[in-house]
């Protein structure tokens, strides 16, 4: 018996087909060659299994396989999706969604030039590290402030400014890790500066600082909130009060890594009582580091502010060049930090402060009008039924946010088959399951998303779906 992959039409044959000229056209010879070579290994090993000789040997079906493979090369990697799993800061589908206002700014200075270390007034070399300055120190009452590219690298550069070669002292109830398998320890050990731990997981006193203090001379006392998880039961912390006398006596500078950046007052989102930039420095601290693309709720960054002889020193430290941020992200930052100049306009217009604050009222008529715009199919049940979002980004971790969502199961699909439907859309949805049921949380659903999430229902449940208005598409 011949075999079947002696069939197979060679590259050159098939390109010189006239069903190859439209790809030809439209695409670099070298990119339709490289998807051809793909499509006919994918041939070689499926060849003798139930394809026959006219279809191993059509150009048209090669044609039409490559013209498929180069679509889908065409998906960018990185891809805007709609979020409906009620997690705010959701770290996976890239934490804080930024404001109408930074996207803009973003936009302008993306598109052209820019003034980035340009001084207009007189006509000469500025620093990038100027634009954000007056903003910082009025939002948080600092002496002066500095961004770099996250939270991370802030620590990273404060504590190799503050204490290379020597130790750092900080409790062993905050040796955090902050995430992608990064712990406090590492970063400590990569920025120059020595750990010191002191006192034990669940209780560390202010005696324990003192005694480090006389045994090791450091450089430093260092504080780390935990804003990722919670220590109940038999314990003891040392307050911020506490290290910051401990440091005036023995003159040491106390540096305090708040994790989260939050700049709103926490009572109006409903949320409890969460350490703030401004606090901690009106408590004493010299140097307070922050993320901005937390609860701020601008793009990625890491937030210096502090004394201004050491924030001063950070920015001539050579490592600050390796960690600068890029003028798209000052852009960002700096129209986010506008709008907390108005606190009200702050909750209305940062995605991030609107979902955290968002009435569950308001999510129950959303889930409402996306459940009943769904043309159900044959044994799938859509309920609206009460759910919990969660703050995320590594804080708030015992925080449930009350609301409402749309609970899907039945329609002849597993949860785990809606789940990835959903997630090939486009643009993909990204939902969770609980309890044998697929649920859609509007919370993290911007209100202008919602005709995408009914296309991508229409799309996985394989049915028709009507418009947020009631009339069938």
């Amino acid at each position: 018996m011949t075999d079947p992959r002696r069939l197979i039409p060679s590259v050159d044959t098939l390109l010189d087909d006239p069903s190859f000229g439209a790809l030809l056209s439209s695409y670099p010879r070298p990119r339709v060659v490289k998807a051809l070579r793909s499509v006919l290994d994918a041939v070689r090993r499926e060849a003798g299994e139930g394809m026959g000789a006219a279809e191993i040997q059509d150009p048209a079906r090669y044609a039409g396989a490559v013209s498929g493979w180069l679509a889908r090369d065409d998906v960018p990697s990185l891809r805007r999706v709609v979020n409906a799993t009620g997690v705010v800061l959701h770290t996976n589908l890239g934490r804080a969604p930024l404001a109408e206002a930074a996207r803009r700014a973003m936009h302008d200075v993306a598109g052209g030039y820019s003034n980035l270390e340009f001084d207009l007034d007189r006509g000469e070399r500025g620093s990038r590290y100027d634009h954000c300055v007056d903003l910082l120190t009025e939002l948080t009452g600092a002496e002066d402030a500095l961004v770099v590219n996250n939270a991370a690298a802030a620590l990273v550069l404060a504590l190799n400014t503050m204490a290379q070669g020597r130790g750092v002292v900080v409790s062993r109830g905050e040796l955090v890790e902050i995430g992608g398998g990064f712990r406090i320890p590492e970063i400590m050990e990569r920025s120059g500066a020595r750990l010191v731990e002191v006192g034990s997981t669940n209780r560390t006193r202010a005696d324990d600082f003192a005694l480090a203090v006389e045994e090791h001379h450091p450089g430093a006392l260092l504080k780390v909130h935990r804003s990722n998880f919670r220590l109940v039961g038999f314990t003891e912390e040392t307050t911020l009060a506490e290290l910051v006398s401990l440091g005036r006596d023995h003159g040491l500078p106390v540096l305090y890594d708040l994790g989260s950046g939050l700049l709103a007052d926490p009572a109006a989102l409903g949320l409890p009582a969460e350490p703030r930039p401004r606090e901690a420095l009106e408590a004493g601290a010299d140097v307070v580091v922050f993320s901005g693309d937390k609860l701020l709720g601008g793009p990625q960054a890491g937030v210096v502010v502090g004394r201004s002889e050491w924030v001063g020193r950070m920015r001539r430290n050579p490592l600050c060049r390796a960690l600068r941020v890029d003028k798209v992200t000052l852009a960002g930052l700096e129209a986010t930090l506008r709008l907390y100049r108005d606190p009200e306009r702050a909750l209305a217009e940062i995605p991030v402060l609107r979902m955290l604050s968002a009435d569950p009222d308001e999510l129950r008529r959303r889930c409402e009008v996306v459940a009943g715009a769904l043309r159900p199919t044959p044994g799938l049940t859509v309920e609206v039924v009460p759910g919990t979002g969660a703050v995320g980004g590594g804080t708030y971790p015992e925080v449930e946010l009350p609301g409402w969502v749309v609970r899907l199961a039945g329609g002849g699909l597993r949860p785990a088959e809606l789940i990835e439907r959903l997630r090939s859309a486009d643009p993909p949805v990204v939902g969770r399951v609980e309890d044998d049921a697929v649920l859609l949380d509007p919370r993290t659903v911007h209100p202008d998303e919602e005709e995408a999430l009914l296309r991508a229902l229409a799309h996985a449940l394989g049915v028709g779906v009507v418009d947020l208005d009631g009339e069938p598409e």
